[in-house]
């Protein structure tokens, strides 16, 4: 049985989908789904923002074939660890939560980095270029202690 893993920002095509494509990235599909979401409507049916999708490119990553969707209640049901890239999207999905179960789920990415750091990846869709490069790195780093944690469970 995969573990399953869901990525979550806002509008899924700036963060989540590059913290969808890194993380499998590392890890083997046979073992792991990792898939990803916004919590707003948004965008649903879109492709990632183009910055997000050319960062990724760079470092040999395809993200140009996944499509925006939007957190429902029943991904508790689906998903064994969902991820948060900020507070403010921690607090939306919490909030659809039915159960502690459900919500024992949820982490902030950043905190596998930070423990209790509490810190966000910033949102880059309304900074240039560099801004892309830096989520991708923290979300990189991050998901190196998420594969690693995985791996040795």
């Amino acid at each position: 049985m995969k573990v399953k893993i869901l990525m979550v920002c806002l509008g899924n095509i700036c963060r989540s989908p590059l913290a969808e494509g890194i993380l499998q990235s590392k890890l083997d599909s046979d073992h792991y789904q990792v898939d990803s979401c916004g919590t707003s409507s948004y965008h649903i049916g879109e492709r990632p923002d183009s910055r997000s999708i050319q960062v990724a490119k760079k470092y040999d990553i395809n993200i140009s074939n996944q499509r925006a969707a939007q957190f429902k209640t029943s991904d508790f049901d689906t998903y064994d660890l969902i991820y948060a890239m900020d507070n403010s999207n921690y607090q939306n999905i919490t909030k659809l939560a039915r159960n502690p179960e459900d919500k024992k789920k949820v982490s902030l990415i950043l905190d596998e980095l930070y423990p209790k750091g509490s810190m966000d990846v910033p949102d880059p869709y309304y900074g240039g270029d560099q801004g892309f490069e830096d989520v991708f790195s923290m979300l990189d780093k991050a998901s190196d202690k998420i594969a690693k944690k995985l791996k040795t469970n």
